[in-house]
């Protein structure tokens, strides 16, 4: 590995350590899961909706609230500021949100398919490796924490 490489590793290695910036992504995260099944709940009980469509609404939703919090409170010090340059941050935020949910899909469907684990202890692995999938691509690629 090239020193230039190893250092650039090494440099958002370090950015993603902050334990504060790292807390704060928890308690936010738990916001926006609080968020999602209060509408999810909501949408099914109170409209015409299914449980398929009122998740679709209530994780964008929730996503929104986590992305709003997250700009204001954990990564209030990166990125320019704009509506344009917050647009394109929303757009990163919801499409790498997108993809820890495909992670956390995917993790609960092989151990329950391939280990026979029960969905509900598969699913719990699945949010955490999706949160840290989440945590890491949100720090590097949404707020760019590491070009500080």
């Amino acid at each position: 590995m090239s020193d230039s490489l190893s250092e650039a590793v090494r440099m958002r290695v370090r950015a993603l350590c902050s334990t504060t910036r790292f807390g704060q992504f928890v308690g936010v995260g738990a916001v926006g899961a609080a968020v999602d099944n209060v509408v999810l709940v909501l949408l099914v009980e109170v409209t015409v909706l299914g449980p398929v469509i009122a998740k679709v609404l209530s994780w964008e939703l929730g996503i929104a609230v986590i992305f709003a919090i997250n700009e204001r409170w954990t990564f209030s010090d990166y990125g320019k500021s704009g509506f344009r340059p917050l647009g394109k941050r929303f757009l990163r935020s919801n499409v790498v949100r997108f993809g820890g949910f495909l992670v956390t899909l995917a993790v609960l469907a092989v151990l329950v398919r391939r280990f026979a684990i029960w969905y509900v202890l598969a699913n719990v692995v699945g949010i955490g490796v999706g949160f840290f999938v989440n945590y890491t691509c949100e720090s590097l690629y949404t707020w760019q924490v590491h070009q500080d």
